[in-house]
């Protein structure tokens, strides 16, 4: 497929850099369709590692739209659709990318998320999901993949995440400025002479052989149980904890890093049915992803959307663009041990909110924008540059109708949705057989593909529920069992696999980030109270 881009966008650097790399997908979109401030940036998706490119086409957000999510008709469209646009997509509008049964509509990628998808063009539309691929500095990016290049066992999906990549303070005391033994440039350009750990997670197809190969190339990376083999090694990873296997503070490239090795299977399920919250917390935040799969970027969409339907089920009727990000990052921290026990800093939350609200935007906007029941409610929204703008905390709004919330709940993923019907099972004192027979007629799989996930009399009830704590209280505590267990083995498991002397290193800094974080806000709380 010929690439066509505008030279003028690129500057003729960049136009001969594009054409020399090969075969591309053709521009996202005509610029007019467009906000110019992203377009400006980015011309074309590299499909098969995951390009950066501008925000979905026909993005929107300040325009007024009614919270009507009532009907059943009314659906989010494919999360990089305009959702002012017709039922069935067209494609001038990016449309579906392969033949479609007549009874699938615009929002069956999330009814029905086909999971076994091996290309990108099987993907719903040609730009879906290009808002999972957050910006950061163009060498800093190839730093990371060069790092990638080090390890011949096959990765099939990777992103890097945490402080190491994009920073959560603006001081300059946490990190070490001799951390990394030999980085490159761009490393210590980006870390600012506060270095710290980068850390990675690896998706992988088959983790035993992986293992097998990654344990002949860098048998340093591994504790003593990588005596005991691959198949030892990927038994840990996959039987006990979430399904990750990690490595810490190993060097790759001159640079100080940790990484984890997760199944594929393992990582779509947990996007798409939230059984362990583990990884599908980490991808609720900003992410650098360096290499790119369809399949995960089906099921990361399906999470994405998900946070934010349980972060309005946490939220008022009306609250602003920072308390929903924090409401979505705080997601994964509810259920952590860490947190209970002083393990990490107590101001994580907010601080990667304060210092990222630009990634935020970039993820849940067009979301936002495609969700009939929220709305943007402010007028600073109306300049152009706002989604720019770290200054602005737009006002928004969501309909409280028990309707709607009602098809927010029947939409939540399957595993954690029917931790929350069993909570209302008992809290409602609804026979067993009469719950069980409920639960029948909600069940996802649907051969026929008929079925929408339409919210009964039974969601609508739970959607009502304000005794106590109210609906509010009980996804906490759906939340907190969801994360408690899988993070607590999970944390069980890294002296055995990282090794007693890393483990005591990384709980031991974790621990120096709490006091220094606690510290932090008790200075905060303190000129709070001299100043009113």
């Amino acid at each position: 497929m010929t690439l066509r881009v505008v030279p003028s966008v690129l500057g003729k650097r960049g136009f001969q850099e594009l054409c020399a790399r090969g075969p591309r997908l053709p521009l996202l979109a005509a610029s007019r369709r467009l906000p110019h401030v992203y377009f400006r940036h980015y011309a074309t998706l590299q499909e098969e590692h995951g390009g950066d490119s501008g925000p979905p086409p026909g993005f929107n957000a300040s325009k007024a739209k009614q919270s009507s999510d009532s009907s059943a008709s009314t659906k989010p469209q494919s999360a990089t659709s305009n959702s002012s646009s017709s039922e069935n997509p067209s494609p001038s509008s990016g449309g579906s990318a392969r033949p479609s049964p007549s009874t699938e509509g615009p929002s069956d990628w999330e009814d029905h998320p086909d999971l076994s998808i091996s290309k990108f063009s099987e993907l719903p539309s040609r730009d879906f999901g290009v808002n999972q691929h957050i910006i950061i500095n163009e060498e800093f990016k190839e730093a990371l993949r060069q790092i990638l290049w080090k390890f011949r066992a096959p990765i099939r999906y990777a992103f890097a995440y945490g402080s190491g990549v994009f920073p959560q303070s603006s001081g300059k005391t946490s990190g070490d400025s001799q951390l990394h033994p030999s980085p490159p440039e761009a490393i210590v350009k980006m870390q600012d002479g506060n270095q710290k750990m980068i850390d990675f997670i690896f998706g992988v197809s088959y983790s035993q052989h992986w293992h097998s190969l990654n344990l002949q190339e860098h048998r340093n990376h591994y504790s003593a149980v990588g005596s005991l083999g691959s198949y030892a090694v990927s038994k840990i990873q996959d039987s006990f904890g979430a399904g990750v296997y990690f490595n810490p503070y190993v060097t790759v490239n001159g640079t100080l890093i940790k990484y984890g090795v997760v199944n594929l299977d393992t990582l779509c399920k947990d996007l798409s049915e939230w059984n362990t919250l583990y990884l599908a917390g980490r991808l609720q935040k900003p992410v650098k992803i360096l290499r790119d799969n369809p399949a995960v970027r089906l099921a990361n969409q399906v999470n994405l959307i998900a946070a934010v339907r349980t972060a309005l089920l946490l939220l008022p009727q009306e609250f602003t663009e920072r308390e929903l990000y924090t409401t979505i990052a705080g997601i994964s921290y509810m259920g952590d041990p860490r947190m209970t026990i002083g393990g990490d800093d107590p101001r994580k939350v907010e601080n990667i909110v304060k210092h990222q609200l630009s990634n935020f935007r970039r993820l849940y906007a067009p979301l936002i924008d495609n969700l009939p029941n929220i709305s943007f409610v402010d007028s600073a929204c109306s300049n152009q540059d706002w989604l720019d703008d770290p200054t602005v905390n737009a006002k928004l709004a969501q309909n409280m109708d028990p309707v709607t919330r009602g098809h927010m709940v029947r939409r939540l993923p399957s595993s954690f949705r029917h931790k929350l019907y069993f909570e209302y099972q008992s809290k409602f004192n609804i026979p067993r057989a009469e719950f069980m027979k409920m639960l029948e007629q909600t069940r996802d799989e649907d051969p026929d593909r008929i079925r929408k996930r339409e919210g009964g009399p039974f969601e609508q009830r739970i959607a009502s529920d304000t005794e106590g704590g109210g609906l509010r209280e009980e996804v906490r505590q759906v939340i907190e069992s969801t994360i408690r267990w899988p993070s607590f083995t999970q944390s069980l498991k890294g002296p055995i696999t990282a090794g007693f002397a890393r483990s005591w290193r990384y709980a031991k800094e974790k621990r120096e980030k709490a006091k220094k974080g606690a510290l932090a806000r008790q200075e905060e709380e303190a000129k709070e109270k001299k100043t009113d």
